[in-house]
């Protein structure tokens, strides 16, 4: 498939779906299209992996948050938004296959196996930058497994040893009349193994701290308090566990002329009171470059125009908002032949008012 369909629209669900409704709607388009009820269908293939690849991001809350907030564009580089093959499809999603297909994915349900803990990174970035994207990379310092012991805590050439006092299984009993109370081994301290001869690089702690460069891709039209996911760049998993995510938080430094709503830009030009009587065309910064604006006689302070698709660009389409120009008049520094060219006008417009007042008294037309 060329071009990717909105993820609730493969499901056929609403937007404010709820977890149960997202699972029972799965499993219908799953069942339907499974390869096995549809032996030799490519279609039906393709419809199976792309309902799959659904689920995984909308089943998942921190995905589906990016995801309603940036489209596809904000899953990239997290790990989420592709299906993989069928083998994949079934390790993540092995507990709703069981229900309905009725096999389990062999996987054991009791592991010693931890999850590495999620970093914060936060990042502050130009409004321009935050408009158009950009790539960066950034430091971080984190602990990765030790490169010297390969996470085993002990020298090269030597092993861990089974703990002899809780013989591996990481608790200790101790009975008490007719009670029996378990507690963390105190000799091994839950691991159920010891290290005898340390490595000298991590001193037996099985990882080290260095300073990691991270690349980063910035979609455009992120703003103040946008999130970005980058998975597998945090703190490395125990005993063979996945490792956590690095999250950055995305700070946006304001702009001299330009101001954000959405994805509408916001600019003040001055105008004089000539320009402002007499109308015109005047040229008008945007994102880009100059645009010129065309300025109706009459304009008043307070007007606004728009520049259509000069504004920030969206995160769930290929579209644009718009650039609204608001109008701040000018009073100027006059001399004295200018001041009587106004005093002049003032007279005239005086004379005018109340000329059509006199008429409306009359009873007729004001103009």
């Amino acid at each position: 498939m060329s071009s990717k369909r909105d993820y609730y629209e493969v499901l056929g669900v609403n937007r404010d779906v709820d977890t149960n409704e997202l699972k029972s709607r799965y499993r219908k388009v799953a069942l339907k299209y499974h390869p096995d009820r549809n032996p030799g269908d490519k279609k039906s293939e393709d419809l199976f992996k792309e309902a799959s690849e659904a689920y995984s991001v909308l089943s998942d809350p921190e995905k589906r948050q990016v995801y309603d907030q940036f489209g596809h564009r904000g899953l990239e580089g997290m790990g989420g938004g592709s299906a993989g093959g069928f083998e994949d499809v079934f390790s993540s999603f092995g507990d709703i296959f069981e229900d309905f297909f009725g096999f389990r994915s062999g996987r054991s349900s009791r592991s010693s196996a931890q999850r590495g803990s999620d970093l914060r990174y936060d990042l502050t970035i130009d409004f321009m930058e935050a408009a158009f994207g950009m790539e960066t990379e950034i430091d971080i310092e984190k602990y990765e497994t030790c490169p010297t012991c390969e996470g085993s805590g002990s020298k090269p050439g030597t092993y861990p040893e089974t703990c002899s006092q809780c013989r591996g299984t990481g608790q200790f009993v101790r009975t008490q009349g007719f009670f029996s109370v378990k507690s963390t081994c105190p000799s091994c301290r839950g691991a159920g193994q010891v290290i005898k001869d340390p490595c000298p690089q991590c001193r037996g702690q099985q990882r080290i701290i260095v300073n990691k460069k991270v690349s980063l891709k910035i979609p455009a039209g992120v703003d103040n308090g946008s999130k970005l996911r980058m998975t597998g760049e945090g703190e490395p998993g125990v005993k063979g566990g996945p490792p956590g995510d690095l999250y950055v938080f995305i700070g946006v430094r304001p702009h001299e002329f330009f101001k954000r709503s959405n994805t509408d830009v916001i600019c003040t030009v001055e105008l004089s009171f000539v320009q402002a009587a007499l109308g015109g065309e005047i040229q008008v910064q945007t994102l880009t470059g100059e645009e010129t604006l065309k300025i109706p006689k009459g304009t008043q302070y307070a007007d606004t125009f728009r520049l259509s698709g000069q504004g920030i660009p969206s995160l769930r389409s290929n579209t644009r908002g718009d650039q609204i120009v608001q109008v701040d008049l000018k009073t100027p520094h006059i001399n004295k032949k200018q001041e009587a060219l106004l005093k002049e006008f003032s007279r005239l417009d005086s004379e005018k008012l109340t000329k059509k007042i006199k008429r409306l008294f009359k009873g007729g037309s004001a103009k």
